[in-house]
């Protein structure tokens, strides 16, 4: 699965497919029935003012040019019905085909109008999309002996990218460094904050041995370029952004991340979940009024065959329309997790069932499986308490959560 784009259409376009096309017959039939019936009705009946739908009506499935081509159709069926009512001197027949010829002129304006501002719309977009694709570079599917699956889902309709981000780079050792993290607001008021964080990390991970080094670099970088590209205006507030920083060696279980105030990772080994919750937290990037903190870096075993799934809040606060928090841990217990894109595909549609629609805040999920054969398997998953760890719920929310 990995991730899902969809590719938009501008407007224009769409007009020239076939099925726009059909939908003009409608108001084509229009306006031969409203001629036929006015022309059998009695003269101090007077349909031809209702010609006026279908010009009106055109715009809302055509472009300018056909619009007033239906426009002057209009406008000739209504100098055919004077013909035979009376004839085209008469004062009323003058009225109505002036304002026939009016209305039409001005909704063929309106329709140019749309169109044009269509096509603009659509270009931005356009340019916004590429820009974001450029920001949040898809990770690779396979990296190392890792296998790779990703979902973002922004807040923001129109967009690709918001507050949320996450990178895989290799280091120059052999290993595989990741990041995830969630810049403090949402949509793309927070893309310029996400850019710094994700600019220094793929600077970083091939520059600095360690991950402390690494952890360290990021947080010069954010304290000294954060300011500049957050939207201060519009949130005058404090700027920092939590963050979870991995290194994943090629070889050997042993792992290492740093905590900057994230959402633990899940860890799927064996038919159990484990919360990992790290041993020595460091405050969110960017908080740079607190003192030094060391990075000093937690342990992670990370076996052949073991998943590991990253995610930020926006998908364990997503609330249902009770008001439900989204029971992430104990969802991903019950879900068969046979490889990352299955289990993704499991959390995706069940997210969505969850808030009955799209979620509120930017939401991110990143699985990563250790592999030693292209297709490992994994079997059924259930959650049991780990020594050092415990079960992970989303703040405020209760020990147990029905959708």
């Amino acid at each position: 699965m990995g991730y899902v784009g969809v590719r938009r259409v501008s407007v224009d376009r769409l007009v020239e497919q076939p099925s726009g096309r059909g939908l003009v017959a409608i108001p084509l039939a229009l306006i031969v029935v409203i001629t036929v019936v006015d022309l059998h009705s009695p003269t101090d009946v007077h349909l031809g003012p209702l010609l006026v739908i279908a010009p009106a009506l055109t715009a809302s499935l055509a472009g300018p040019r056909l619009t007033a081509l239906v426009g002057i159709l209009a406008v000739a069926a209504q100098v055919f019905i004077a013909m035979f009512h009376g004839g085209l001197t008469t004062a009323n027949h003058v009225a109505q085909i002036i304002a026939l010829t009016v209305l039409s002129a001005l909704v063929v304006f309106v329709c140019h109008v749309r169109e044009r501002r269509d096509r603009e719309l659509s270009r931005a977009r356009s340019v916004a999309e590429t820009a974001q694709r450029v920001l949040l570079r898809p990770p690779p599917r396979r990296i190392g002996p890792l296998r790779v699956a990703w979902l973002y889902l922004a807040a923001e309709d129109e967009t690709q990218i918001g507050g949320d981000l996450f990178a895989i780079s290799r280091a120059a050792q052999s290993s595989t460094r990741v990041i995830i993290g969630d810049v403090r607001g949402k949509g793309l008021a927070s893309i310029g904050e996400a850019s710094v964080v994700l600019g220094a990390f793929r600077e970083g991970a091939h520059r600095y041995s360690t991950l402390p080094e690494l952890a360290a670099a990021l947080e010069v970088s954010v304290c000294r370029d954060l300011e500049d590209v957050a939207d201060t205006k519009h949130d005058p507030g404090e700027h920092f952004v939590t963050a979870l920083v991995l290194d994943i060696p090629d070889e050997g279980p042993q792992g290492w991340m740093i905590n900057h105030g994230h959402p633990p990772p899940l860890l799927l080994r064996n038919h159990e979940v484990t919360v990992l919750n790290a041993r020595h937290p460091v405050p969110p990037l960017g908080m740079c009024g607190l003192p030094g903190a060391s990075h000093s870096p937690d342990p992670l075993t990370f076996q052949t065959g073991d998943i590991l799934l990253l995610y930020t809040d926006g998908v364990v606060e997503a609330r249902s329309p009770s008001g439900a928090f989204y029971p992430l841990l104990d969802r991903v217990a019950s879900f068969p997790a046979s490889s990352p894109d299955s289990l993704l595909r499991h959390i995706h549609a069940d997210l969505l069932a969850h808030v009955g629609g799209h979620p509120g805040d930017d939401a991110a999920l990143l699985i990563i499986e250790r592999t030693a054969s292209p297709h490992p398997h994994r079997p059924h998953v259930t959650t049991r308490p780990v020594e050092g760890h415990h079960r992970f719920h989303p703040r405020g929310a209760p020990p147990s959560m029905d959708r």
